[in-house]
């Protein structure tokens, strides 16, 4: 697995021919192009009917790729700004930005959300929005580890070490939790939890 600089890291993936791994607050994510999602899937062994998610640095950059009405659009701020940065994904109409590969057979929805670790910031920072997945073969456990994931996927590009402790040093780099984000899907009026992951949604009422 090579590891690089922060900007040959972002260089590759602006490429669109190559895969990238970095740690998030949940599990470590292997991460591409949205146009290039196809590398995921190959990579992965993974099937289509399983999406990937869009991750990006600010709640304001995913919504570029989802469409709703104002109101709708009102009420998924809310629920962003409660949990995101965070271990929450919420499934949304898809605006025309966002490439058919990253859900082949459900295109017109994309689930997305900000991580909330500052390595992860700050590589999504430079690249733009991600399609992103868990590092591991499907239908196996997500693996945890950098070394890990190196095992698995030697071709996939990380940081240098010195280059994530230079973004957040040893002693204060947040543990990831190890469970998977929870997945929540916008029903047109309400919220259907898809996964129970990390995060406990809060109901109104």
């Amino acid at each position: 697995m090579p590891q690089v600089s922060l900007s040959t890291l972002v260089a590759q993936v602006r490429s669109g021919e190559s895969l990238v791994s970095f740690p998030t607050d949940t599990v470590p994510a292997l991460g591409v192009r949205p146009d290039r999602a196809d590398l995921v899937f190959a990579a992965k062994q993974r099937n289509l009917d399983k999406p990937l998610i869009l991750m990006a640095a600010t709640i304001a950059e995913l919504w570029l790729y989802v469409t709703g009405s104002p109101a709708e659009r009102q009420h998924w701020q809310q629920i962003a700004e409660q949990y995101l940065p965070g271990a929450l994904t919420l499934v949304l109409p898809a605006s025309d930005r966002v490439p058919p590969t990253m859900n082949p057979t459900q295109p017109t929805t994309i689930g997305v959300r900000v991580p909330h670790h500052p390595v992860a910031i700050a590589i999504l920072a430079q690249t733009g929005a991600l399609a992103t997945t868990s590092a591991n073969r499907s239908g196996q456990p997500a693996l945890q580890t950098m070394a890990e994931i190196a095992v698995a996927f030697p071709q996939v590009f990380t940081l240098l070490p010195s280059e994530e402790e230079a973004l957040v040093p040893t002693d204060r780099a947040p543990q990831p939790s190890g469970v998977a984000s929870t997945v929540i899907r916008w029903t047109g009026k309400d919220w259907e939890i898809l996964r129970q992951g990390a995060v406990r949604l809060e109901r109104e009422g």
